[in-house]
């Protein structure tokens, strides 16, 4: 296994740590949480790229800019989906992200997909269906959030791809917090705050170190692998969060469930062969 790729298995495991640590604490709001993630992220990044004595602001500002934006937008629409939707619908419909990621791909960072790898794809998507279904608890309202928090995931790592040879990870994940803090501040001038109490608190840390070495480990993955190549791996995810449900919430699964499972490895390992072998030829 090439090292984007296993580094894209540890940015899934700490994504679905963050996912699971996000419902124990559901009297914060998303926005909340977002803002003290990125509080998180912004001291840690800061200190590291000060250490390494590499500049905070970047050389190419533009993308990182919009992946600033992208980021935030897409994870504030996703936190807001964990908050109002069950955690597997939610998850489901970011695998969304994958798709939309490699379909820009194309005209962003002019990387070609195969035509057999969107059966890849939607191989490993129809796994994520069959293990959570259609929930009916879902509006189409909730839909709409989470297509649009996958769409700007997807842009949001196509943005990583563009700057794989001009950042450092470190600086590209720093332009996160740079622009969620004063977006979400903001916000929370005119709405109401929650505030924590000590073990939310202490849950909120973990979420913003869960999240930076997720997002540490996933920039490095696209900035060494194709887009179309590392982003099936996310699918793994769903593996990641039913065994987090048996060990900490005592969840039991079905047939169905490991069927699911099996089909979303299936695509994952044929699309990952694929394009191993098709670099290999060129």
């Amino acid at each position: 296994m090439s090292k984007g790729l296993r580094y894209m298995l540890v940015a899934v495991l700490f994504f679905a740590a963050m996912n699971v640590l996000i419902k124990f604490i559901p009297r914060i709001g998303p926005v909340e949480i977002v803002f003290f993630r990125s509080i998180v992220s912004f001291l840690i990044s800061f200190f590291m790229l000060h250490r390494l004595k590499v500049s905070v602001w970047g050389n190419n500002k533009k993308w990182l800019i919009i992946r600033g934006i992208a980021g935030s937008i897409g994870l504030l629409l996703f936190f807001t989906t964990i908050k109002q939707m069950p955690l597997g619908s939610a998850v489901a419909i970011q695998y969304l992200s994958p798709i939309f990621t490699s379909v820009l791909g194309i005209y962003i960072v002019k990387e070609r997909v195969y035509s057999i790898q969107w059966l890849f794809f939607l191989v490993s998507f129809a796994g994520v269906i069959i293990i959570q279904g259609f929930d009916p608890r879902v509006t189409q309202f909730q839909l709409v959030i989470g297509v649009c928090s996958a769409l700007a995931s997807g842009m949001a790592y196509n943005s990583i791809r563009k700057l794989k040879l001009s950042e450092h990870p470190l600086v590209i994940i720093f332009y996160f917090p740079l622009i969620t803090i004063p977006l979400t501040g903001v916000y929370m001038l005119f709405t109401a705050w929650t505030t924590p109490n000590l073990m939310e608190l202490v849950i909120l840390v973990l979420i913003g170190l869960a999240t930076q070495f997720a997002q540490y480990f996933m920039t490095k993955a696209y900035q060494l692998e194709e887009l179309s190549k590392v982003s099936s791996v996310q699918y793994v995810g769903i593996v990641f969060a039913l065994l987090f449900g048996f060990v900490l919430f005592d969840e039991s699964y079905t047939l169905k469930s490991f069927v699911g499972i099996v089909i979303v490895l299936t695509g994952v390992v044929l699309n990952v062969v694929f394009k191993s072998r098709i670099d290999e030829r060129s």
